[in-house]
């Protein structure tokens, strides 16, 4: 069963952090404001569906656990750069390079 964790979210049964009544995750929002540098009302704007109680949520329960979440954020880029290197080039890229598309 979902425990309530903060006004606004909630964690599921694995220990993710979400937003209540959305399918939207607490890191997705802290990574529109890592990435691009979003503000909250930015955020809303690219988000309609999030109120602005909900966002700001989401930030505060991001910097409360900061380490936690960008411990995940390096161990999710860490397996994609290692499924990267394993997967070689696409066939895609391979007749781009080909045609002199791609350096």
């Amino acid at each position: 069963m979902p425990t309530v964790a903060h006004a606004h979210i909630r964690l599921d049964d694995r220990g993710l952090a979400w937003i209540d009544d959305t399918r939207t995750k607490v890191i997705e929002v802290a990574l529109d404001q890592i990435a691009h540098g979003w503000s909250a009302e930015e955020i809303h704007f690219q988000h309609p569906h999030l109120s602005l109680g909900q966002i700001h949520a989401a930030l505060a329960y991001y910097h409360d656990h900061k380490a936690e979440f960008e411990g995940e954020i390096q161990r999710s880029f860490e397996r994609v750069e290692q499924l990267r290197a394993n997967t070689g080039e696409s066939p895609i890229r391979k007749r781009l390079r080909a045609m002199g598309k791609l350096a």
